[in-house]
């Protein structure tokens, strides 16, 4: 539980966190309006407002158990023209967009060294941790829900296919996939083991992101 850290380690993180959702929410909502779905604009979604994002407790969820989830963005597929390809670029926006959010914020670290914009390191200590926390935030998020489970975004790669040729074997996946991976999540928490290694998955793409930059 991250407030058990002080004021100046658990406020940015929080900030990052729910700039991080928000970044991922806004891409999915529009990217179904440029393929031409006005739910989420009729939805008030269309928004870099974190309260139009975030859900209190899968916010709450996310602070304390390091897993969470934000208000669904609502997309009707009437509206596209190919619906199951839409489905999943849509899916892939949010993702996408934190990975892109990621890189941005690398590439700002590469830059402050190369201009050597901090003149005492204390500083640049800080400004360096805080932009490692913000790529590893997006990039987690990311992998995260990239994971074909629902509610996650990658359910919406499986699901159009699997609805294709069993239609109640998708409606079921879909209603209690996100059972599964609760359950999961809570065994990793007890049993502190590494079932989904999203942690070791991220070190490993930040890693290779610092590196693709020269920094690592």
């Amino acid at each position: 539980m991250i407030f058990t850290n002080p004021p100046s380690v658990w406020i940015p993180l929080v900030v990052i966190i729910v700039v991080s959702i928000t970044i991922h929410e806004f891409a999915h909502s529009l990217t179904a309006i440029l393929l031409g779905d006005p739910t989420p604009r009729q939805d008030g979604r269309l928004s870099l407002n974190p309260l139009r994002h975030l859900d209190p407790l899968g916010f709450l969820c996310l602070i304390i158990a390091g897993f969470g989830w934000a208000k669904p963005v609502r997309i009707d597929g009437r509206f596209m023209k190919k619906p199951r390809r839409d489905e999943i670029l849509i899916a892939l926006a949010g993702p996408v967009a934190n990975v892109l959010f990621a890189f941005l914020f690398a590439v700002l670290l590469k830059l402050a060294l190369l201009l050597q914009v901090f003149h005492r390191q204390a500083t640049f200590d800080y400004f360096a941790n805080l932009i490692a926390q913000i790529v590893m935030m997006n990039i987690a998020l990311a992998l995260f829900n990239m994971l074909p489970v629902p509610p996650l975004d990658g359910s919406h790669l499986v699901t159009p296919f699997l609805a294709k040729y069993n239609p109640a074997a998708a409606a079921t996946y879909f209603r209690y996939g996100s059972f599964a991976l609760i359950a999961v999540i809570i065994i990793q928490m007890v049993m502190k083991i590494d079932i989904i290694p999203i942690g070791r998955v991220t070190r490993e793409a930040v890693i290779g992101m610092f590196r693709l930059l020269g920094m690592a």
